[in-house]
């Protein structure tokens, strides 16, 4: 059914550049039709009166390993990057097919194909079928492909295809069964741990071989500075690589580990104080390009156990939004940079014409409150599991209202 026209008045809109304007906001058949003078409410129009909040684009989540709509909705993401990781991993067109429909029609799912058959690393998927059945990329999912030959015909391919590739970053030869970055506190808790340069020793290979091939090359979660100077360079040589990381890398270090709190067991894991501030100052400068939640929830028999035995992940969707605004609020970036990390740049990645207040875009719409203060809940989160590293942390930053299409999602 086509929505009512939707005009939200009294906004802060949060446009991709600048401070938040007020103005009004039309949508008419699920797009967005006018902005400031030519958005004033009609006969028959649903109007939403934002009453000074921000009025932003619905969150684009690139990257999450379960599709948990209750936890979306709470923090205002309208679209989410399905990681390959799945059980059947998305390896065959009928399961791409299967997860893009998954969601609609309140809330949409990207599904990245997976790159190689089962995720093994050792041969190409069948990506331009998959591509047919609606993946938006490819990606090596929880793992990093080993065999340089297999990533160059990936890349190659994908180049060829007009694909992103999203990567994991970690030399599995290096990291093997670590589940800890090298260094005082892993020593001092008898983690297995692996030096944090497994994460530029894989950036360095994918780099060189995306230049090589020219294909574009998303790096999921960067979160060492010397992987983020190799990301910088390559981006100053004119290599088509971006960026991405979770709050947990730039809110967190190693020192989380001290009472083995295993909803703090990442993959990639937490490193020292030098590396988050590293990521901090990459946000800030430009080098990131992308915040995802990495939403991986887990129950208890995936996280009450021995840290060297829990899985990795954490529940991450209702906390993306508040955790990023702490950026805003120390000044790292402005709030129209906030929301291009969160929505626009994943959006452009994945081909959506989503994530900005443009006009002929989406209405996937949020209002937010910025400083509404609440605080994490494990125990209380709307995720199928609340396995947060940010428990009973006092957080700002709430959606008030949200819009898939054009259409209010209660």
């Amino acid at each position: 059914m086509t929505p009512q026209p939707l005009v939200i008045t009294n906004g802060r809109l949060v446009l991709p550049s600048g401070e938040p304007v007020r103005a009004d906001l039309r949508c008419e058949k699920g797009r967005i039709v006018a902005i400031g003078d030519d958005a004033a409410p009609r006969e028959g129009d649903s109007v939403f009166d934002a009453g000074n909040a921000l009025v932003t684009p619905g969150l684009v989540d690139l990257g999450v390993f379960a599709i948990d709509k209750p936890a979306f909705h709470f923090g205002g993401i309208t679209r989410a990057a399905l990681m390959p990781d799945q059980g059947p991993p998305l390896d065959h067109p009928a399961r791409v097919r299967f997860a893009a429909q998954s969601g609609k029609p309140d809330f949409w799912v990207h599904p990245l194909a997976a790159a190689t058959r089962g995720l093994e690393g050792t041969e190409l998927a069948e990506l331009a079928l998959m591509r047919e059945a609606g993946a938006r990329a490819v990606s090596t999912g929880r793992r990093w492909i080993g065999d340089s030959g297999v990533m160059l015909r990936l890349l190659s391919y994908c180049a060829m295809l007009g694909l992103v590739v999203v990567t994991h970053a970690e030399d599995a030869g290096v990291t093997g069964t670590a589940v800890a970055t090298a260094g005082e506190v892993a020593t001092r808790l008898g983690l297995p741990s692996a030096p944090a340069q497994a994460e530029a020793l894989a950036v360095a290979r994918d780099i060189a071989l995306a230049e090589m091939t020219g294909a574009q090359i998303h790096i999921r979660q960067v979160t060492t500075a010397a992987a983020l100077d190799l990301v910088r360079a390559a981006k100053e040589r004119g290599v088509r690589v971006t960026a991405g990381v979770t709050p947990a890398h730039f809110m967190l270090s190693d020192l989380e580990l001290v009472d083995f709190r295993t909803f703090c067991r990442f993959s990639p894991p937490l490193r020292g104080q030098a590396d988050r501030e590293a990521v901090v100052a990459a946000i800030g400068d430009g080098t990131i390009d992308v915040i995802a939640s990495g939403h991986d929830p887990r129950g208890p028999e995936d996280k009450r156990l021995p840290f060297a035995d829990a899985e990795p992940g954490m529940a991450g969707a209702e906390t993306l939004l508040p955790l990023t605004l702490t950026l805003v609020r120390d000044g790292v970036i402005d709030m129209a940079r906030a929301f291009t990390l969160l929505a626009g740049n994943p959006a452009a990645l994945l081909g959506a014409n989503a994530g900005r207040l443009v006009l002929g875009a989406e209405a996937d719409i949020a209002v937010v409150h910025p400083t509404r203060p609440w605080i994490v809940n494990s125990d209380k989160m709307a995720a199928s599991a609340g396995n947060t590293p940010f428990d009973r942390r006092p957080v700002e930053g709430r959606v008030l209202a949200l819009w898939k299409g054009g259409t209010r999602i209660d």
